[in-house]
């Protein structure tokens, strides 16, 4: 079994090793807040994601009695783990203070605004998760930042190209 390499990220002083990301979330939606939760994990998830395993494509987070949970993400099972081993999709809590919880619930309810998980790290020992706030795109808004991004890229390229010229 080949280990997958984990990106470390100095982070206000502290280190944060990326065990998984959810690219596809930046493109299906427009990120408008950002919140950093704890969660609760068995020994068995924690080995795992230490392993770099893990998928958060298909997970989405939500508030239900007041305390804030994650569905469909995925950590398989721990390769050494016995009878302790844990379901690989099972709804996991998460850690956020009451007052990030009291201000998004209302935010949830409004139509169109959902909590989708962004990646997955370790901190200072602590597995967290990062949650975007976010409001679903629609194809044609998708190819709009798709076109704005590659204007950007073309500028940027256009400005590179002007510098080196400039500099002979």
């Amino acid at each position: 079994m080949s280990k997958k390499k984990q990106e470390k990220v100095k982070h206000s002083g502290s280190e944060r090793s990326v065990v998984t990301t959810n690219r596809k979330a930046r493109h299906d939606y427009e990120i408008l807040d950002t919140y950093e939760a704890g969660m609760v994990l068995s020994g068995t998830e924690v080995k795992a994601l230490r392993q770099g395993r893990g998928n958060i494509v298909d997970a989405y987070a939500e508030i239900h009695n007041g305390e804030a949970r994650v569905h469909n993400f995925h950590i398989p099972e721990y390769d050494y783990g016995t009878w302790t081993n844990h379901p690989p999709r099972r709804i996991r809590k998460l850690l956020l203070h009451r007052s990030e919880i009291d201000k998004l619930s209302p935010k949830l309810d409004e139509a169109g605004l959902t909590l989708i998980p962004l990646s997955v790290y370790f901190q200072n020992g602590y597995a967290k998760m990062e949650l975007g706030l976010g409001r679903g795109r629609k194809n044609y808004d998708k190819r709009q930042a798709i076109a704005k991004r590659e204007a950007d890229r073309e500028i940027e390229r256009a400005v590179g190209r002007a510098a080196k010229r400039g500099g002979r």
